[in-house]
């Protein structure tokens, strides 16, 4: 690709993905406490003040403000300006990865998994913008939107048809079984385990919104995904589970409140990224 329309694209894809997470920002606050994501305009949390439209361009607003608002100088929370940067650089990861998939040798695990069509594109942001406001919810009011959770279920499965490769196959029929077969696996996969671990322990161990969440996995990526993301998540939910026993906000034997939701999203975006090629090269080591 010429390195002018690399370039060009290149910044859209970030800026969109900035913009579009701007607008998640609105959306993770009021979500939560039942209000409109149109009306009132975006206004400080604590004077109330309305946002001026220069003083609301992602990142760059922030950094011009020194992170205060502009009419009653409070800080305002950093939160807003990860989710704009996770955004951005999310966005032109994907166009990246259509654009330039990075490999070496016949080596899928050690660069991306190369997107097919351009049309995949749009779809992984569609899916990175879910990821986003859902785990931010979920980390703070620990649960997650059914627009995220059902709405991916609903959307993965014509997005399969449309866009086989999404299931790794080449023809329309052969996508729509296994995002049909997908769907089922996570959802009733993973509400089984919680069931049995309920039973076991007398405790949730999982919220719905985790099941309905593997289900869209299922429906836009398969069988195989789910299975890839229960076991990258459950390492990822471990790791974090030792540092908060090392800072002593946890303890062995013990049960603390943690949201799954964003481990099962780290999870997707590390298959989205490098899942099939890290599959292909574990099943290749196998039959070797």
């Amino acid at each position: 690709m010429d390195l002018h329309y690399f370039t060009v694209f290149g910044f859209f894809s970030f800026a969109m993905g900035a913009c579009i997470a701007s607008f998640l920002n609105v959306c993770i606050w009021r979500l939560p406490r039942n209000e409109s994501v149109v009306r009132p305009a975006s206004h400080c949390p604590n004077c109330n003040a309305t946002i001026k439209w220069y003083q609301n361009i992602p990142v760059l607003s922030y950094l011009a403000l020194g992170g205060k608002c502009a009419n009653c100088r409070k800080p305002i929370s950093m939160r807003y300006t990860v989710v704009e940067l996770l955004g951005g650089i999310l966005f032109f990861a994907a166009y990246l990865q259509w654009a330039m998939p990075v490999t070496f040798g016949d080596l899928p695990i050690a660069g991306m998994h190369p997107l097919l069509s351009f049309g995949c594109v749009p779809v992984y942001w569609l899916v990175f913008s879910g990821l986003i406001l859902g785990s931010f919810i979920d980390l703070e009011h620990f649960y997650l939107p059914d627009r995220v959770t059902i709405g991916g279920m609903l959307l993965g499965v014509p997005a399969s048809v449309l866009l086989p490769e999404l299931q790794l196959e080449r023809t329309w029929l052969d996508a729509l079984c296994w995002s049909a077969a997908g769907l089922a696996f996570g959802f009733f996969f993973l509400w089984g385990m919680g069931a049995l671990f309920s039973k076991l322990f007398k405790k949730d161990a999982l919220g719905f919104g985790d099941v309905k969440l593997m289900g869209a996995v299922g429906a836009f990526f398969g069988p195989t995904a789910v299975i890839f993301v229960l076991i990258v998540s459950s390492l990822v939910g471990s790791v974090v589970g030792i540092g908060l026993m090392l800072k002593g906000r946890a303890r062995l034997g013990g049960f603390t409140a943690v949201p799954y939701g964003p481990f099962i999203a780290v999870a997707v975006l590390v298959w989205m990224f490098w899942g099939p090629g890290l599959v292909s090269s574990y099943i290749a080591l196998l039959t070797r």
